[in-house]
């Protein structure tokens, strides 16, 4: 009775995620102030709800938390708070990445394709982004740079993970690590190198984050 209890609790928590995601998609591609002033809510509640929603292991938990602060960062604006969001992103994929190495498998052959493919992305996404983010401003190329890394090496962690292990829980944490890939890039793209703001972009860089948190936490939940 009580196990039914905590699973129905779970599930009200998960589809209260799914929409207060959904929700404040629809609040980036509105570009208006008042939708602006509404994501101080909807926002800040994603991490939250999504680490009430599953039981993951600690390292999970850490990297919610810290992509919690790193939420709350970007919804200022400015260099300083781009910064600290970056900051806060960048030990959120260093959680990420000690918890699925922590699950890594034996096959040196998985390995070396993992590496292969976050290689060939690292190359095609960060050298570019770090060029274009040290023509805003120079401050920001060395930590662009740094967090580029971070961000394909979660997405190699990811697909390092032991095969023994369930494989549809291996299959949504990859799926989850390369919408997060997709989501980071997205944003890059329209912080360095648009001119104009294109709130579209907007609404797909929180579709595909939430999307990537929501898949990251489902798949370590059952591994």
């Amino acid at each position: 009775m009580r196990h039914d209890a905590g699973v129905h609790r779970r599930t009200a928590l998960a589809s209260g995620y799914v929409a207060v995601a959904v929700a404040d998609a629809v609040l980036a591609g509105a570009s208006s102030p008042m939708a602006h002033k509404v994501r101080y809510v909807t926002k800040p509640a994603l991490m939250p709800l999504l680490a009430a929603a599953a039981e993951t292991p600690r390292g999970i938990t850490a990297a919610q938390a810290l992509s919690w602060g790193g939420d709350v960062a970007l919804l200022r604006r400015g260099e300083a708070a781009f910064l600290t969001g970056l900051g806060s992103f960048f030990a959120a994929h260093t959680a990420y990445v000690a918890t699925f190495l922590a699950r890594r498998g034996s096959r040196e052959d998985a390995d070396r394709r993992a590496l292969t493919v976050a290689s060939a992305l690292w190359l095609t996404t960060a050298p570019l982004m770090t060029v274009a983010a040290g023509r805003k401003s120079k401050r920001l190329a060395a930590p662009v740079a740094a967090y580029g890394t971070a961000l394909v090496g979660m997405f190699a962690a990811a697909s390092m993970m032991d095969a023994a292990l369930p494989r549809r829980a291996r299959r949504m944490v990859q799926g989850g690590a390369a919408l997060f890939l997709a989501s980071d890039t997205l944003l890059g793209t329209r912080t360095f190198l648009l001119e104009k703001n294109v709130p579209a972009l907007d609404a797909a860089v929180m579709v595909t984050y939430t999307a990537g948190q929501g898949l990251i936490a489902a798949g370590t939940a059952t591994l």
